[in-house]
Formats: structure tokens, C-alpha cells, sequence
């Protein structure tokens, strides 16, 4: 897949793999959010870059494009046999081709749906089954199927066929698809040539243009489901893309408020004095290892008590008095991203107090609550007005939308000279 290709033009040409592709950048026509015509965006999505595909969930994503065919078999076959068996009869071979296969098409949805196959070979493997178990069917049905049945019971076989020409187009391109509608033709022909058609001869070219047109119409479904799965595969890519940026420059404007800014600001309360250098030097390692600790692989986690232990120590050496009330719910059982949030969350609101409560001491408490764990701190300082809130508490974008991240809620409860009571809440 060689790099600046039009997707579009790779997508026809390769089929579905096309679809794990992922830019490193797209045009700003594909994600802008001001009205843009549909005409105008869709052409930037086609004209976007191909590279080739590195992202491995993608890459197993794309074989869901097979579910298309393989669900029109299972629609359309039962109520195809259920006609003819009313208004013409069925033979133990129809009636067998038609249940079997249904039933392998259904068991073949399901292992899409269930089995990864991270490196594709199965699925390789079946669809050359398909291909086979078609011809199969095809000529068992023609050897077998009295004159009177042949002509109506012959479009269940054919169905198949379109199905496979659709699969194979899907999978494999355009070009695919046209050597597997040469093979459908081809079968049609066999199929003529060895049923009971010598009364009934005269139909025969006429049989192999309809069964040219049918697989020339497979071949246009399965460009057209490429076609939409592709343009709307990459257009979500590109709102992902967006909405990921954002997030991330948002996650990373909280980690400099709860880190940098924080110490900055910790190292300029500190007053003059000979132990003032200490106190810098403890700042700033307190912010090292928390940094480090952000930036190395996840370790098997310690619970959120541990963490609240460990931050309480890290806010004593700015000067800040926390009595932990700690009750043993089970808090290890916390994904580490609600962990982490509640953990921060805690922490900002700690450094809020320092800076904001007028008093060195604090509570803080953790308990369960509505079916997941809630972490409350209370001080006795001089509290503030909602309507009057001080600059730089944080609490919008560092607070509640870090919880809410997680689906989780903040509440801060304060009033002049009653202090202020902070209850961070995430689910188990």
C-alpha cells in the first residue's frame, strides 16, 4: 500500500483492509465543524492519505465489513425456499442447500463476531470455502432438480453466488469481484449445461445474461457498502482524531495545573527563612517522583487507601495537616483510571485548601456510597462564596471534568466561615 494513495482508489482496488488505515493527518475539510458541504467533505475523505495500517484493533475491526453479505444470505434464502416450496415444491437437496447454508452463514456471523483471528488466515481460508461450497451447491442442485423446480429453485443457488461476489468484492476489491462474477457466469453455464434443460434450450443465453446481470449487481453492492463503510469509517476516524486532540491538550493543560503550576505556586508560599531552600528541595522532589510516577507503566495497584496515605504524606511537606478516616471497603477493586482520577481530584483539592482555606489542617475521608467509593475532604477554614469563588481553584477542568471522565461527579460544599467540604464520587 504505498503512501499518498487516494483512499478511495485503494479502498475500490484493495477492499476492506483499506478501511484500518489511519493518517497521520487529514485535510481540514474532513473534520471541521463549521457547516461544509456534504459534497466538499466526502471528497476529502476520499482523497485522504493511505498508510499503511499499524493499528492492530483496526485491523481486526475491518473484517465486520463481511457481516453485510453473510446477513443477506440469512434474510433473503429462507423466505427465497419458502416460495418456491409453496408454489412449486422442494427437493431434499434445495431444502438441504438452503438450511445448511443458512445455518454456516449464521455460524459464520457469530465466529466474525466472537474469534478474533488477529492475522486474518482463517478468514482467508473461509473464504475460499465459500467459494467452493457454492460451486457445490450450485451443481449438486442442477444434477438433481427435476425440470419443473429448476428454473424457480435455480435463484437460491444464485443468491449464494451473489453473496459470494459481494463478500469477495468487500474483501478484496473490485478486481476480486470481477473474477469471482466471471466464476458465477461460468458456474451458471455448467449448471444449464448439466440440468434438464433440453426442452427447454432456448432459454439458455438468456439464463446466462440474467445470471450476468445479477453478479454484475453484486459487484455493485459490495463497491457500494466499500464505498459508504469506507467514507464513514474515515470520517469518524477524523472526529476521533479531533475530539482525541482535544482531550488530550485538555488532559495535559490538568496534569501542568496539578503539577507544575502547583509546586510553582507551593515554592512561592513559602516564606523567608534559613529553612526555606529545604522546603524548595522537598517541593521539587515530591514533584519529580510524581512525575515519574506518570510517566512509567502502570504498576499492580496498591488501593486507593495507600494512594491517599501516600498523598497525605506529600502534602505534609507543604505543610498541610491530613487526618485520613479510612474504611476497609475494598478499594483495590478500582480500574487504575478511576483510581487515578479520584487520586488527583483528592490531591487538588488538598492543595486548594493550602492555598485558598486559611487553615493547615484537613479531613479526609474515604467510604463507599451508591455502589461506589466516594473520598471527602473538610476543613474548618474560612470557606467562600460559589457566587465569589477565587481564582485559580481548579474545579471545572480539573476537578469535575476529570471525574466526569470516568464517570464519576464532584461537589463542593463551602460558605463563608464554615469552610468548605469537597465529596469527589466514582463508580466501582
Amino acid at each position: 500500500m504505498a503512501r499518498g494513495s487516494n483512499f478511495l482508489g485503494a479502498l475500490l482496488r484493495q477492499g476492506a483492509s483499506v478501511l484500518a488505515s489511519t493518517p497521520r493527518e487529514l485535510p481540514p475539510e474532513v473534520d471541521d465543524p463549521e457547516p461544509v458541504s456534504a459534497v466538499r467533505r466526502m471528497g476529502a475523505v476520499a482523497a485522504t492519505e493511505v498508510a499503511p495500517p499499524t493499528d492492530s484493533l483496526m485491523i481486526r475491526a475491518t473484517r465486520y465489513a463481511v457481516l453485510l453479505p453473510l446477513a443477506f444470505r440469512v434474510l433473503i434464502v429462507p423466505v427465497l425456499w419458502l416460495w418456491v416450496f409453496i408454489g412449486f415444491g422442494s427437493t431434499p437437496v434445495l431444502t438441504a442447500i438452503t438450511w445448511i447454508g443458512t445455518a454456516a452463514n449464521l455460524a459464520g456471523m457469530m465466529w466474525v463476531l466472537r474469534v478474533p483471528d488477529r492475522r486474518g488466515r482463517l478468514t482467508r481460508i473461509l473464504l475460499a470455502v465459500d467459494v467452493v461450497c457454492t460451486g457445490v451447491a450450485s451443481v449438486l442442485f442442477s444434477v438433481t432438480a427435476p425440470a419443473e423446480l429448476f428454473w424457480p429453485g435455480g435463484w437460491i443457488p444464485l443468491v449464494y453466488l451473489m453473496g459470494t461476489v459481494t463478500l469477495w468484492t468487500i474483501c478484496r476489491g473490485i478486481v476480486a469481484g470481477l473474477a469471482l462474477a466471471g466464476y458465477g457466469v461460468v458456474l451458471e453455464g455448467v449448471s444449464l449445461w448439466l440440468g434438464p434443460v433440453a426442452e427447454l434450450g432456448r432459454f439458455g443465453v438468456a439464463a446466462v445474461v440474467v445470471a450476468a446481470g445479477t453478479m454484475l449487481a453484486a459487484i455493485a453492492a459490495g463497491a457500494g457498502c466499500l464505498i459508504m463503510l469506507g467514507l464513514a469509517t474515515r470520517l469518524a476516524l477524523a472526529i476521533g482524531m479531533r475530539l482525541g486532540q482535544r482531550g488530550e491538550r485538555a488532559r495535559t493543560e490538568r496534569a501542568l495545573h496539578d503539577t507544575v503550576l502547583q509546586t510553582l505556586e507551593a515554592i512561592a508560599l513559602t516564606g523567608d527563612g534559613p529553612g526555606r531552600l529545604d522546603q524548595v528541595r522537598d517541593a521539587a522532589r515530591a514533584e519529580a517522583r510524581e512525575l515519574r510516577r506518570s510517566l512509567r507503566a502502570p504498576e499492580p495497584p496498591d488501593g486507593l487507601a495507600a494512594e491517599l496515605a501516600t498523598l497525605a504524606s506529600e502534602m505534609a511537606r507543604e505543610g498541610l495537616r491530613a487526618e485520613l478516616a479510612i474504611s476497609d471497603i475494598g478499594d483495590d477493586q478500582l480500574s487504575e483510571v478511576r483510581r487515578a482520577a479520584v487520586r488527583d481530584a483528592a490531591r487538588e483539592a488538598l492543595r486548594n485548601t493550602i492555598k485558598h482555606a486559611g487553615t493547615r489542617e484537613v479531613v479526609v475521608r474515604l467510604e463507599e456510597r451508591d455502589g461506589g467509593v466516594a473520598v471527602i475532604t473538610r476543613d474548618h477554614g474560612v470557606g467562600y462564596d460559589e457566587d465569589a469563588r477565587p481564582a485559580g481553584f481548579g474545579v471545572s477542568e480539573s476537578m469535575k471534568a476529570r471525574l466526569a471522565e470516568v464517570g464519576g461527579w464532584c461537589r463542593i460544599d463551602s460558605r463563608p466561615g464554615r469552610g468548605t467540604r469537597v465529596t469527589m464520587w466514582v463508580p466501582r
